[in-house]
């Protein structure tokens, strides 16, 4: 049976879209690495409702992820709208799960950053992507962002950080992404790629 390709996952919450978007970006940048492919999964959100309440398959959008999915990943973008500067629930309480995955040590050693979205431009941005490492730091992973070669971080009016991709949404009509914060999710998700690839 032939090796399955290696794969940067990328996983995140979003609920107004705008953090998928930047996923999608994500995933065009890393589809840029020769030898390695993107794979796109989101978490459901979650309720205080304790019946089992939503369909196993979202209505639309990117897949649920498995553990599986993060298990056999050669690398990790982990995504999140900001939430009082850090990530959703929805995402935390996918990762709270993984204690498994921590004491067995199968995410040790392989590169990841985090990306968000805020309503306003300093909505906590920086310090959402830093608290998002936390937990990818406990799993002893490589942590990954951007660097200033990336001309879009010195020209963006609108998200980005070097800390790793961001996005002003607004808080009134949802703002699309502008053409640095595109740049940045792009050069973000290739420099992931790549990274997975001389660390595998």
């Amino acid at each position: 049976m032939p090796e399955a390709s290696p794969y940067v996952l990328v996983l995140y919450y979003s609920r107004g879209g705008q953090t998928a978007a930047m996923a999608n970006q994500i995933a065009r940048g890393i589809a840029r690495q020769a030898g390695i492919e993107a794979r796109v999964r989101t978490v459901p959100p979650v309720s205080p409702d304790t019946d089992a309440s939503l369909p196993a398959v979202p209505d639309q959008g990117a897949p649920y992820a498995t553990r599986d999915d993060l298990k056999n990943c050669a690398g990790l973008a982990l995504g999140s709208p900001t939430r009082f500067g850090n990530m959703a629930a929805p995402l935390k309480h996918f990762l709270d799960g993984t204690g498994d995955l921590w004491l067995s040590g199968a995410l040790s050693g392989k590169p990841a950053g985090a990306f968000t979205s805020t309503g306003s431009l300093h909505g906590g941005q920086e310090a959402t992507l830093l608290t998002m490492m936390v937990p990818l730091l406990h799993h002893g992973m490589v942590l990954c962002g951007v660097p200033y070669s990336e001309s879009a971080l010195n020209t963006t009016r609108s998200g980005g950080t070097p800390y790793g991709p961001s996005h002003w949404a607004g808080s009134e009509e949802l703002q699309p992404l502008s053409d640095q914060e595109r740049t940045i999710c792009q050069t973000f998700g290739h420099r992931l790629a790549g990274l997975a690839l001389k660390l595998r």
